[in-house]
């Protein structure tokens, strides 16, 4: 297991979403529902585009290409055409910074 420096939590206020890099290649987007902080991979699991560029609700997040939403809990898919949840990592919060615990080698996302 690794653990990873995303960003601050002053950077991701409360409602607030950002996407942060792991190995500046591979996207993380940290949300903050309420001052808890949560890690979802930065793609949609349908087709690749951006999360960061959807919009939060209150417990879910729609992805803006083709509107499937998501839950924010598991990150499994509430709408189609997605089906395929979108990975939560373990978030450690320390130091005023958000780190999330990954294990060895490349990100695990679901494509």
């Amino acid at each position: 297991m690794r653990r990873v420096d995303l960003l601050g939590v002053d950077e991701v206020p409360p409602g607030t979403m950002k996407m942060a890099w792991v190995d500046g290649v591979d996207s993380v987007l940290v949300v903050n529902l309420d001052g808890e902080i949560r890690a979802f991979q930065g793609i949609c699991s349908h087709e690749y585009f951006e999360l960061d560029k959807g919009f939060l609700t209150r417990d879910s997040l729609t992805c803006a290409l083709h509107l499937s939403r998501f839950d924010l809990e598991t990150g499994e898919p509430l709408d189609p055409p997605a089906e395929l949840p979108i990975m939560r990592y373990t978030v450690v919060l320390e130091n005023g910074r958000v780190f999330i615990e990954i294990p060895d080698g490349p990100l695990p996302v679901n494509e």
